[in-house]
C-alpha cells in the first residue's frame, strides 16, 4: 500500500474516531471499531491494514491518556511531544485531545497500569518524539508519519518520549 494513502487514512481515523466518540455514548473500543470500517471503506484498505492502522492509532491515544495531565494545556502536550505545539502541521490536535481525554478517563475507570508502547520502523505515528532503544537516536515528527530506521544505527524498535 501506499505510504501517503496510510498516513492520510490515520488522520482520517482520528477524525472519525473524534467524530463517533462525539456522537454517542460508545467505549473507545466500540468507537475504535465504527471508525476502522468507516476508514477502511472510504480509503479501500484491505481488513489487515485497517487492523493495523487501528492498531497504531489505539496506541497513540493510549500512550497520551498515560501522559497527558488532565487538563491537557499546552506546556504538558510540549513535555509530551517533546517540542512547541505551534510547530505541528496539518493535524487535528483538538480531535486527537478530545479523545485522548475521554481515553484517559475511560483507562482510570478501568484502573489499568501504563504501558511501555514500543513502536516499530514502519507504524504509522501521531506527532511526537522517538527514540531508538539501540542507541537513543531522537527522532521527532510534526505530523503523523511512519517512522523509518534508524538513521545512526539502522534499528527498528523505538519509545515515545
Amino acid at each position: 500500500m501506499e505510504k501517503n494513502k496510510l498516513i492520510k487514512a490515520y488522520s482520517e481515523l482520528l477524525q472519525h474516531l473524534h467524530e463517533t466518540m462525539e456522537e454517542a455514548l460508545h467505549s473507545f473500543a466500540d468507537a475504535l471499531e465504527i471508525s476502522k470500517h468507516k476508514t477502511r471503506e472510504s480509503h479501500d484498505l484491505t481488513q489487515a491494514e485497517a487492523d493495523r492502522l487501528s492498531g497504531f492509532v489505539k496506541r497513540d491515544i493510549e500512550h497520551a491518556a498515560h501522559k497527558l495531565d488532565r487538563q491537557a494545556d499546552n506546556d504538558s502536550l510540549q513535555e509530551w511531544l517533546k517540542f512547541d505545539i505551534e510547530m505541528i502541521e496539518n493535524f487535528a490536535m483538538d480531535a486527537f485531545l478530545s479523545v485522548a481525554d475521554k481515553t484517559r478517563i475511560e483507562l482510570a475507570k478501568l484502573q489499568q497500569k501504563a504501558i511501555l508502547h514500543r513502536y516499530e520502523s514502519g507504524d504509522i505515528v501521531s506527532p511526537g518524539t522517538f527514540v531508538c532503544e539501540a542507541c537513543g537516536k531522537e527522532i521527532a515528527f510534526k505530523s503523523p508519519s511512519e517512522i523509518p530506521e534508524c538513521p545512526v544505527c539502522h534499528a527498528n524498535t523505538f519509545v515515545r518520549v
